[in-house]
């Protein structure tokens, strides 16, 4: 399947949250789950590789992990799972992996794609798997290793119904989204976003306005230059607050953290929007602002390209999450019911509809 990224950004995320597995050194193996013993119970050893945020970033981290472990129980072995404190931990702990006899390696997210690619073709025996990036470094739209198999997500399908339901909530008529870093697995959901706070607009005749991305001029997006829950990220989401937003959509891990805490300073009535998992759920501190989440099913993914390649079924075909395949949805209103309007559930049934069966195109570096 060709794939076809743009806009990569060659540098390493930092993410807040850290596991209690962690890389002693660069250039030290990783550490086991099962207290250094790295013999499963059965020949398949399915491993997986962090990126900073750790294994408790309520997010993409935490989802893969719970994907593998979910894996490794129904197949009946104990995984190895390693996190990288920093950008320069990537190679060491993929050689640490390999040289622990990982028939698959799972890395998460797309800081990790130039380290899993060199260590991929490096170690042709092993299998591979990529988070959330089309392993093509090169951009030519062909794998750049031929052992390793993308796990990607078209979110902004589910961006679109929740960019409407954001529209349709706002009082104020301003929305606003941005990111950490312009990648395109960040940017996507603000784009989708955008698109169907664009399409509430046509259908209702309305005038909602969106700040931070602009889907004609996407060089303009809004991000705060990492994904750190820090002061950037807090002033970030306060500037969108001053200027009239009322529906609020950080995307990329903890910096949603950042606009929980503004939108307790602003003392207004702000709703703020998750992503990659239902933050209602995973983080109890958003109950009274979450209107809803962006939903990744990236633990069902990644689940099932453990089991497949335990069976020996694994392929280098990405794995593409869609509405149709629900890889991609939106987590329910929870407090929020009450307050959207009620026809509104039964418009965006309409509307995944309608996108499902391509009568609503939805725009994206993945389509």
């Amino acid at each position: 399947m060709r794939i076809t990224s743009r806009g990569r950004v060659v540098s390493g995320i930092a993410l807040v949250g850290a596991s209690a597995i962690v890389l002693a050194g660069c250039a030290a193996a990783p550490e086991t789950t099962d207290g250094g013993n790295a013999a499963p119970e059965n020949d398949f050893l399915p491993c997986m590789v962090s990126d900073s945020g750790g294994f408790d970033d309520n997010s993409f981290n935490q989802l893969g992990f719970e994907g593998l472990n979910e894996a490794a129980d129904e197949i009946g072995v104990t995984p190895i799972t390693v996190q990288s404190d920093a950008e320069t931990d990537f190679a060491p702990n993929l050689d640490g992996l390999v040289a622990q006899g990982c028939n698959l390696i799972v890395t998460v997210g797309f800081a990790l794609s130039a380290a899993t690619v060199e260590s991929a073709l490096a170690n042709p025996d092993v299998e591979y798997a990529i988070i959330d990036d089309a392993a093509d470094n090169d951009f030519d739209g062909e794998l750049d290793a031929p052992n390793v198999k993308p796990i990607l997500f078209d979110t902004a399908q589910s961006a679109f119904l929740v960019g409407y339901a954001a529209a349709s909530y706002s009082k104020s008529g301003i929305v606003a989204t941005w990111g950490g870093l312009p990648f395109p697995t960040v940017s996507i959901f603000s784009d989708g976003f955008a698109q169907g706070v664009e399409h509430f607009n046509m259908e209702k005749g309305a005038a909602v306005k969106v700040l931070g991305y602009d889907p004609a001029s996407p060089e303009t997006y809004t991000v705060t230059g990492g994904f750190e829950a820090n002061d950037v990220a807090k002033s970030t989401a306060q500037n969108f607050i001053d200027q009239g937003a009322d529906v609020l959509l950080p995307v990329g891990g903890p910096i949603y953290q950042s606009a929980v805490a503004a939108i307790a300073d602003s003392g207004k009535d702000i709703a703020l929007l998750g992503v990659d998992a239902d933050l209602f759920v995973t983080d109890p501190d958003t109950e009274d602002v979450i209107l809803t989440s962006i939903l990744k099913g990236i633990k069902t993914a990644v689940s099932e390209v453990v089991t497949a390649a335990a069976a020996g079924d694994f392929s280098t075909d990405a794995y593409v999450g869609t509405l149709e395949n629900d890889g991609v949805g939106y987590a329910p209103f929870h407090n929020f019911e009450s307050k959207v309007d009620p026809a509104l559930a039964g418009e965006l049934d309409k509307l995944k509809t309608d996108i499902i069966a391509g009568t609503i195109t939805v725009k994206s570096y993945l389509s």
